[in-house]
């Protein structure tokens, strides 16, 4: 053997003892990027019935917000109608019954005045 044999030789080793070093840490980061492939299923498998549960709660929520949106609008046609109706009854009743009690205030101011005055010659 010569000292070129001895050197392929030395360098063959140190080459195998190299992979053999960098081997451990692939088997590691294979190990890992399995593990993680396995979480990403379960977490996939768990997710999906929850997004299923998720659209089904949304479409429901819309349906009532549709519901709300007729109570609401017929809230509204409702407060429209008492609106109108109170100025109907402020203009039909309102002026004559203000005349009413002007008129009744002034018969008791008169009446209370001579009364007063009917009592003071007595």
């Amino acid at each position: 053997m010569s000292v070129g044999d001895v050197a392929g030789l030395i360098a063959a080793i140190a080459f195998v003892l190299l992979v053999g070093v960098l081997a451990v840490p692939l088997v590691k980061l294979g190990r890992v990027l399995d593990e993680t492939r396995t979480s990403v299923k379960e977490i996939t498998d768990h997710a999906l019935p929850v997004i299923d549960e998720t659209a089904t709660l949304v479409a429901s929520g819309n349906g009532q917000l549709k519901n709300v949106d007729t109570v609401t609008t017929a809230a509204a046609q409702v407060s429209e109608n008492v609106s109108a109706l109170t100025s109907l009854f402020a203009a039909t009743v309102g002026g004559p019954l203000i005349k009413v009690a002007a008129f009744s205030y002034g018969v008791r101011r008169a009446l209370g005045g001579a009364l007063a005055g009917a009592r003071g010659r007595r």
